[in-house]
């Protein structure tokens, strides 16, 4: 099929939705659909419709995420408009919301993962593979705030947010065994819940995964948990959580070469049977609510966290060895006060300490600007001062305005464990200490036009302190301390309707970013970049005759560079960068539409319909991947009212593409899609 037929499809398939006329789907959604319209927190840390909020918080609830089975995070993620995540190799992906996908510091802290509201790691101490830490296959639903979050949740929440929420243990008893299997791949899970006394409840949930892959020398195992104590007592309720994972990984690398994905026996080898990853990480935390008086209630969070990770960065030529963890306690405090008139008011302070570690060390011979040994070996803590308000304003019983502003004072404090020199391309900075401070401040405005039709706007800045690999990790064509906070504005306008059967949200939105910090395809890091982005978002669901029903989600989207980077050696040629050049790894489309059917509530089947556009590989647009389409299909039935029996195909048409596709040093690089793989499973309830 040619490119701009299947765009075409794509356009059409997106407006012909928004034409359907009918039922509300927040009224009367079959179970496993996407709900547009949701009581959600992300957006403004209270609980409120999704309606009410100047921006766009896309949520998808249990049971989807049941029904989804994912792998990967991308799985389900990508299900939602302008979110594109790439995974990669077992439980490794790189993320883009209302971004290119982006990589290294940039992929670290341009997205906020949270668990309940907490971040899952320290603000400077990222992980591209971020999401692995989360427990979401016991979530209870997952909020994605797509654009900037800065103004409440501070650094890293940059281009968006992803915050897993955990369900509240319940003081009825109840027991759930899953297991599923097919292909390569085996996972249970449990999860029991039910009442320590007429006030406290308890919950407790495990997830276990064994993958053998499709690629050779290749397998996964993890394990996740978590556990949460609910006490409510009147004017008190407090909700005592501790998860984690352990994450043990024999990672396929990059295969090579044009096309390579297309070539069966290249896309099942292995040619970094050495690669692994073994991570771990374990948090806790106590939120204290306590209503003051009818109109107030104050928050306070204090949090803890640890983890360690190990592994080869099989990624780029010196593969070196990896270690790096941090452990870290804060708190969150907040007083939500109810004024006259339907005004709400939220001011809080959030404080962390962290304290981490980085090692980066070489076993290969020397070659090139790679010496053998310790590239680098730091040390280095972290506090995080951020105090913040939010109010919102019902100016006319049609409109309300939202403002807040947050208040970020980071400091590092560094010491180097190695020689203060400079080794091959590698730089390491004398002990030194760097402070940032960044404002961020937000305003929005939801305006009724009737019933079911309303329209928002929104403006917000988004700041990130710089990642510690930013700082300190630093190569032969950079000064020290000239690595400054990246900013991104903002400006969001949309709409969001009911009609009849169909519910559906249309954003448009357009962004600039300065101080853009990333690694070119070289290796070399740029850390001065500026960017633009803008594009267009729709999300809708109708329901159909018979059962039936549609959701369909898709982005259009241009991601560019705005400043020059010429070329300045022959290595470098295929890097040069042009102002006005799309920014690799950045389809310009993407979409998803879900065919689903459902029979009362002991059925349901969905046909989904995975499209991808073509893509620049690198900065300098000259090699392209084509984009690919995949059709996944997953179904349940409910046996009796204790017994579920659920199986899913994936990649039903067998279709060869690649999960990723990069061109760095000199070489088309692909991580394979998996081919047509079914699984089975089942579920009991007593």
């Amino acid at each position: 099929m040619k490119k701009t037929t299947k765009k075409l499809l794509l356009c059409t398939a997106l407006t012909a939705v928004t034409a359907i006329s009918g039922k509300s789907q927040a009224q009367d959604a079959p179970e496993g659909a996407l709900v547009l319209d949701p009581v959600v927190i992300t957006g403004t840390r209270i609980a409120q419709p999704a309606s009410e909020l100047a921006g766009n918080t896309a949520v998808l609830e249990a049971d989807e995420i049941t029904l989804t089975s994912h792998d990967n995070p991308a799985e389900l993620l990508n299900r939602l408009p302008g979110v594109y995540i790439h995974s990669n190799d077992g439980q490794e992906h790189l993320t883009a919301i209302r971004s290119p996908v982006l990589t290294g510091g940039a992929g670290q802290g341009s997205f906020l993962y949270l668990e309940d509201g907490i971040p899952l790691r320290a603000t400077g101490w990222g992980n591209v593979n971020g999401l692995f830490d989360a427990h979401f296959e016991a979530a209870d639903r997952i909020e994605v705030v797509r654009g900037p979050g800065s103004a409440l949740y501070g650094s890293n929440a940059v281009h968006g947010l992803i915050n897993v929420i955990t369900p509240d243990p319940s003081f009825t008893a109840e027991r759930t065994l899953s297991f599923e299997t097919g292909g390569h791949r085996d996972k249970g899970s449990a999860d029991v819940t039910g009442p320590l006394s007429d006030k406290t409840a308890y919950r407790a949930s495990v997830s276990v995964l064994e993958d053998s892959s499709f690629r050779e020398h290749a397998n996964v195992g993890q394990q996740k948990a978590t556990l949460s104590v609910l006490h409510d007592n009147g004017p008190d309720r407090i909700k005592f959580l501790v998860s984690g994972q352990n994450l043990n990984q024999e990672t396929a690398g990059f295969i090579r070469g044009f096309e390579a994905y297309r070539d069966g026996d290249l896309a099942r080898s292995n040619p970094n049977p050495e690669a692994f990853r073994d991570a771990w990480a374990l948090r806790a935390s106590a939120r204290w609510d306590r209503e003051l008086n009818d109109s107030m209630t104050l928050s306070i969070t204090p949090f803890a966290r640890v983890n360690d990770m190990e592994f080869l960065r099989h990624f780029v030529p010196d593969q070196s060895l990896e270690k790096t963890g941090h452990w870290s306690a804060g708190a969150q405090s907040a007083l939500y006060i109810d004024l006259e008139g339907g005004h709400t008011l939220v001011a809080g302070l959030d404080l962390e300490y962290t304290d981490g570690y980085l090692k980066e060390t070489q076993a290969r011979p020397t070659f090139g600007s790679f010496p053998q040994g310790i590239h680098y070996d730091f040390e280095a803590t972290q506090i995080v001062v951020a105090p913040y308000v939010h109010a919102e304003w019902q100016v006319t019983p049609t409109t309300r305005v939202t403002t807040g502003v947050r208040f970020d004072w980071t400091r590092y404090d560094y010491d180097n464990k190695t020689a203060s020199n400079t080794v091959g391309r590698f730089q390491r900075p004398a002990d030194r200490t760097d402070d940032f401070f960044n404002v961020t401040p937000k305003l929005g405005v939801v305006q009724a036009l009737s019933d079911d039709v309303e329209i928002y706007a929104n403006l917000a800045r988004a700041a990130r302190a710089p990642q510690v690999t930013d700082l300190y990790r630093l190569q032969v064509n950079q000064a020290v301390g000239d690595v400054e906070s990246e900013t991104l504005d903002s400006i969001e306008i949309g709409t969001r309707a009911t009609i009849g059967p169909v519910t559906a949200s249309l954003a448009a939105f357009y962004a600039e970013k300065d101080n853009f910090f990333f690694r070119d395809a070289d290796g070399f890091n740029v850390t001065d970049g500026e960017t633009s982005h803008r594009g267009i978002e729709l999300d809708a669901f109708a329901e159909l005759p018979f059962g039936f029903d549609l959701g369909v989600s898709g982005a259009y989207a241009v991601h560019q560079y705005e400043f020059d980077r010429p070329i300045t050696s022959p290595a470098q040629q295929t890097e040069a960068i042009r102002s006005g050049t799309d920014i690799d790894t950045a389809p310009r489309w993407t979409g998803n539409a879900r065919l689903g059917w459902s029979l009362d509530d002991r059925a349901r089947a969905e046909l989904e319909y995975v499209y991808v556009d073509e893509y620049f590989v690198d900065a300098a647009n000259i090699n392209e991947y084509d984009g690919h389409q995949v059709l996944n299909l997953r179904a349940r039935y409910q046996v009796t009212d204790n017994l579920e029996i659920t199986g899913r195909i994936m990649n039903l048409g067998n279709v060869e593409f690649a999960e990723r596709a990069d061109f760095a040093f000199g070489s088309f690089r692909y991580f394979p899609g998996e081919p047509r793989t079914a699984y089975i499973g089942t579920s009991v309830s007593f």
